[in-house]
């Protein structure tokens, strides 16, 4: 009998050596694909919170160009006024820049006497920049009520009452 259980291991002649290497190797690829995925998951979520930046300092550069409407001039086809690449307060990484340009007049508004009041329509472009190039471009209308016959010039958009 022992002689028989002698002659079975003879015939196997480490099998069970190379079957338990290749299990180790596809676990060692399994491990790897592994590392290898999260680490692009880490990278995808940073480019995304990036990405949030940028449009987060493009709606800055809106927010600044609506606060500085009354420096555009409504002269139509005139020279958009710019803003230029300017850093948001306490980043070092995320900018922004603008244009805005008058659009035209509408008079005749819903509502108003005639000629009392007139419509100023602005159209403003913000651009946001942070890490790893990205970037976010916002485009924004704005409409003006005015006081009619002044157009604005003076800056003050003929101030009626607390409003622009």
């Amino acid at each position: 009998m022992t002689n028989q259980m002698n002659r079975g291991f003879k015939k196997q002649r480490g099998a069970a050596l190379v079957i338990g290497l290749l299990l180790l190797l596809v676990l060692t690829l399994l491990a790897v694909t592994g590392m290898t995925t999260a680490t692009t998951e880490l990278v995808m979520a940073g480019n995304e919170q990036y990405r949030k930046n940028a449009t987060q300092a493009s709606s800055a550069g809106v927010e600044r160009a609506i606060g500085n409407i009354n420096t555009v001039p409504t002269v139509p086809n005139a020279a958009p006024t710019v803003i230029p690449q300017t850093a948001i307060e306490n980043s070092t990484t995320d900018f922004y820049s603008t244009e805005t340009r008058y659009v035209g007049e509408e008079i005749g508004l819903p509502q108003s006497s005639a000629d009392k009041f007139v419509g100023l329509h602005y159209v403003i472009e913000s651009t946001g920049t942070s890490t790893r190039n990205a970037s976010d471009q916002q485009v924004q209308g704005m409409f003006v009520v005015a006081a009619g016959g002044g157009r604005g010039n003076d800056g003050n958009f003929n101030k009626l009452g607390g409003g622009l």
